[in-house]
């Protein structure tokens, strides 16, 4: 069977996510999530809200967990603790995908050490990637990333930053057919490779594809997001905060009474809602080491999301402070 075979098609996938985003926008308020059909009850009795993984109709919350930094440490009980409790908390509220990286120094060690403190392992979506050159150094990396999380296979490999993307992807490939990973994806974070991404986008099989988008930052808005729903890929979206300026440029200004109106309650939430309101986002990464900021990302994940009335005007809003 072809690997394609597997795909949904794409008039399907925007046909269901035409319907999910329906649901999201004008079902009855205790209804309103991006997909109904797949709303998942979580430990806090609350439904998360989910999206459809173009390649296989698979769904995910909208929220996920990045460990870019805050992963990052060398050791100490109290942090390794109050990391534990974060993950725990991701878990209780829901969440389902981690994304990680060799490149992220000591953060795929820690993520094994904390999976074997809370468990949790079958709620866990594993997603991480391979930096490297060379394929049997890929293919090193990867075993090596296995090991350090303690899992037996990885929901998604990743190419990070487009590096050797084209010696991985044939390995990731091999892997996905031998079943030792389930989804095949791309990354980057950087503006300066989107020609390059959107040419691979358009001549490559992928699953999944991740890079940054903001309230802030939407370039990708014209040719990637686009391009991605076209090819029936899942997006997944880095930098959801600029690094933070999002929340420099909001300080001291007060949360606007309309936010209210898609179950916005803090600013982190109305960036996170932005985000994962467009049609073509499948899920965000926001990374924290704290527990009432993991919290309140995780509540971005619940709830009525913004219209295109309403993306516009929050556009508008942010752009005039």
């Amino acid at each position: 069977m072809n690997a394609n075979d597997h795909r949904i098609s794409r008039r399907t996938f925007l046909g269901t996510l035409a319907a999910a985003l329906a649901s999201a926008w004008f079902a009855p308020l205790g209804l309103r999530a991006a997909d109904k059909a797949a709303i998942h009850t979580t430990a806090i009795g609350k439904t998360a809200i989910r999206k459809i993984i173009p390649a296989t109709g698979e769904t995910l919350p909208v929220i996920g967990l990045g460990t870019s930094r805050t992963f990052n440490i060398s050791g100490g009980e109290a942090t390794l603790s109050g990391l534990a409790e974060v993950l725990q908390t991701f878990f209780a509220n829901g969440g389902e995908l981690v994304d990680s990286s060799p490149m992220y120094g000591q953060a795929e060690r820690v993520i094994g050490e904390l999976l074997n403190r809370v468990g949790n392992r079958d709620k866990l979506f594993a997603a991480t990637k391979v930096w490297t050159d060379g394929e049997r150094a890929g293919i090193r990396q990867m075993e090596d990333s296995l090991q350090k999380w303690g899992i037996s296979s990885f929901d998604l490999m990743q190419i990070h930053n487009l590096r050797d993307w084209q010696t991985h992807l044939k390995t990731l490939k091999a892997w996905k057919a031998e079943g030792k990973i389930r989804y095949t994806g791309i990354t980057t974070s950087h503006g300066r490779y989107h020609r390059q991404l959107e040419k691979i986008l358009r001549n490559e099989s992928l699953d999944f594809v991740q890079f940054s988008y903001n309230i802030q930052d939407r370039d990708v808005e014209q040719r990637l997001l686009p391009l991605a729903a076209d090819r029936g890929m899942a997006v997944l979206i880095n930098r959801p905060f600029q690094r933070g300026d999002l929340f420099r440029k909001i300080k001291g200004q007060a949360l606007p009474d309309w936010a209210a109106d898609c179950d916005c309650a803090s600013w982190g939430q109305f960036f996170l809602k932005f985000i994962v309101s467009h049609p073509a986002v499948t899920c965000v990464i926001p990374a924290t080491s704290k527990v009432h900021h993991l919290q309140d990302n995780m509540a971005a994940g619940f709830g009525r999301l913004p219209d295109t009335a309403m993306r516009k005007r929050m556009v508008e809003y942010f752009a005039s402070l």
